[in-house]
């Protein structure tokens, strides 16, 4: 039997001596002895440890699972919040590149850019140039 156990149990008939009751031992309460074997670690020492050995490894392979699969999840929210800020500050560049397009293909920003290269603007209207073709193949 464990120690600690039976240090438990002695000081439980002592401590009814001392009351002066009788010798009667008090039965421990199994849900009470069950925690102590195992903060203790004496359920490894009774003889049906091997048996529950593999329920043992099988539920710490299970714990280990579950932790791994926090910090997995921890890291793909990482990455998550870090391509929501780069898609932001992408969207913001496309915004920004749009605009500046838009004023520098504005008629009076072409001139002034054509102006400086010795261009000038045409006063003169185009004409329609229409072809008439009179041979046709068939």
């Amino acid at each position: 039997m464990n120690q600690l156990i039976s240090d438990i149990d002695k000081e439980e008939q002592m401590q009814a001596a001392d009351m002066g009751e009788p010798e009667t031992r008090k039965p421990v309460n199994k849900m009470r002895r069950g925690f102590l074997s195992i903060i203790s670690g004496g359920f490894l020492a009774e003889d049906n440890a091997l048996s529950s050995l593999p329920f043992l490894l099988y539920v710490a392979f299970l714990g280990m699972l579950y932790i791994a699969n926090g910090y997995y999840a921890h890291n793909r929210l990482k990455d998550l919040d870090s391509l929501d800020n780069s898609i932001t500050e992408l969207r913001t560049q496309y915004i920004i590149a749009k605009d500046k397009l838009m004023y520098l293909s504005k008629e009076s920003e072409v001139n002034n850019a054509a102006s400086d290269m010795g261009l000038k603007e045409s006063v003169i209207p185009p004409n329609k140039i229409v072809v008439y073709n009179t041979d046709k193949k068939h």
